[in-house]
């Protein structure tokens, strides 16, 4: 039985939702396409948000024969047969699942067809293509990330979807729900508004309904879609504060909304953002909560986050490092930079090597002519940058 989500799947790139910066008008995968004229390339993002929606609209709507694989699950003698099907038909689309997981054998099979034009690759991956993916493959793709769905992207295609749900009464709420509970994976909600209108006897899907089906606690911040980004804003803002009952609060109504990405991405922000080097030893223990909570899951991945929080809410405070790198960029994109020092550029003779002198110091400029007298960092009153500056003050005097 064909599953919902399966149905649903576009035929052309007008039907994929979200991704407008990819398959838009005049965009790069939509130009391609139209003039028939297609790269090897790798999408890149979340599961969920499309990836082999825009593999299988490309191939559909170029009308080329084209073959799926996956990287993991399908074996050598797979690969052998897609190539001597690409020989026969002159040309084709190979759209490759988990190519982040591609081996060396199976790698060094398709080079030489990638390479002269036989056989077009899309790969798709979860993973980072530029840590995870062999060299070789990836300079011969485009590489291409996909954008995080919206809530408003999730509730368009569970309009659509619902189509296809013969009489099916779907009430705003429950719809809002899904979207939200779904962590922008559009997949994710289309199975469980699918569950939901299956476990029904009357079709009429409800909140009551999304409830009983779903074990994940269902808790939004506001009745706005900005709602959950203000309780990470306040989860940020008690922590800069140092109030360390609100930052558990916080914590708290995010854990219950079980998006554990977004906790992780605004954790590691705040450890370099907000505390900085008045305690630089947080940046790890943030690595290290998120590694357990990775490794333990819900529910009790709020103990060692818990735990975190407790230490970031009461840690020193210093955003002197951040302010730094926000000036600096300032400079660059308002075009306040300049040429090198001579002395300083690659092999020059006039450079002189700090390692040669007292304290591995030595005074020469550093910056272009024009800033050289710029100062991005600006200490705090806290112990470990008082160190650092007498460390180095110490250094530059020769004691």
């Amino acid at each position: 039985m064909e599953i919902l989500a399966d149905k649903l799947r576009p035929q052309t790139l007008d039907d994929i939702i979200g991704q407008q910066h990819l398959v838009g008008p005049n965009k790069v995968i939509r130009n391609l396409v139209e003039n028939n004229h297609l790269v090897s390339m790798i999408l890149y993002g979340k599961p969920g948000i499309g990836k082999t929606s825009i593999a299988y609209a490309i191939a559909k709507q170029i009308d080329k024969p084209y073959r799926m694989l996956n990287a993991t699950i399908n074996n050598k003698q797979d690969f052998d047969i897609v190539i001597e099907e690409a020989k026969m038909n002159g040309e084709m689309i190979v759209i490759m699942d988990e190519i982040h997981r591609l081996n060396k054998d199976k790698q060094d099979l398709l080079l030489p067809y990638i390479e002269n034009g036989l056989i077009t690759l899309i790969g798709m991956t979860t993973s980072n293509p530029y840590h995870k993916i062999n060299p070789a493959i990836r300079s011969r793709c485009q590489i291409f990330e996909l954008k995080e769905l919206t809530i408003e992207d999730i509730e368009l295609g569970l309009d659509k979807a619902s189509k296809y749900l013969k009489d099916i009464k779907l009430d705003e709420d429950a719809k809002k729900t899904i979207a939200k509970l779904s962590s922008g994976d559009l997949r994710n909600a289309i199975n469980l508004l699918e569950v939901a209108f299956y476990s029904t006897k009357d079709k009429h899907v409800t909140l009551e309904t999304i409830k009983n089906i779903n074990a994940k606690a269902i808790f939004f911040s506001d009745s706005s879609e900005d709602g959950h980004y203000d309780v990470l804003s306040g989860l940020q803002k008690s922590i800069r504060g140092s109030d360390v009952n609100a930052s558990l609060h916080y914590l708290a109504r995010l854990l219950t909304e079980g998006d554990l990405d977004s906790i992780y991405r605004r954790l590691s922000v705040i450890a370099y953002e907000d505390i900085g080097l008045a305690n630089p030893a947080i940046g790890p223990k943030v690595m290290a909560a998120i590694h357990a909570s990775e490794l333990v899951g819900l529910p009790e991945a709020s103990i060692p986050l818990g735990t975190l929080v407790v230490e970031m809410a009461l840690s020193p405070k210093s955003n002197s490092a951040s302010s730094a790198i926000f000036d600096a960029l300032s400079d660059i994109e308002n075009g306040n930079t300049g040429n090198l020092p001579e002395h300083i550029k690659t092999n020059s003779p006039l450079y002189k090597y700090p390692h040669d002198y007292p304290n591995s110091w030595v005074k020469q400029q550093y910056l272009p002519d024009n800033i050289k007298n710029r100062k991005y960092y600006k200490a705090k009153n806290n112990k470990y940058e008082a160190n650092l500056n007498k460390l180095y003050e110490e250094m530059k005097g020769g004691k």
